[in-house]
């Protein structure tokens, strides 16, 4: 049984609730779309369809990482606040009008947050 979006956000709400600089997460890429997890316990996920695609590259993107090949995951650290705009894009409406003025400004935010290097912390 898949967790939902509502349950999963439970959970991540506790997690970004205290602010880190290093919160272990892992990038997974399965036949159904692409899941974020922490501690094996889903934050986020998006979709196998055309949107939900996007919006798993754009997470990914936000992260600081290329978007792993199906069936492959990636295991990154990153701040709660890099984590707070990849998650808040994965649930992000991408056929909306003022979705791409939101997108910009949140992988803005997620590419200086991410610090110096500019890449995320593995």
């Amino acid at each position: 049984m898949t967790v939902s979006r509502a349950r999963a956000w439970e959970y991540a709400e506790k997690i970004l609730d205290v602010p880190r600089h290093h919160v272990p997460v892992t990038l997974k890429h399965g036949k159904s779309g692409v899941v974020l997890l922490h501690n094996g316990r889903v934050l986020t996920r998006c979709y196998n369809s055309l949107v939900g695609k996007w919006g798993a590259k754009f997470m990914a993107e936000a992260l600081g990482v290329p978007l792993p090949d199906q069936g492959k995951k990636v295991q990154i650290k990153v701040s709660t606040g890099v984590l707070f705009r990849a998650m808040s894009i994965s649930s992000l409406n991408l056929r909306d009008s003022s979705a791409p003025q939101i997108l910009e400004r949140l992988l803005e935010e997620a590419y200086y947050q991410r610090g110096p290097s500019n890449t995320a912390a593995r």
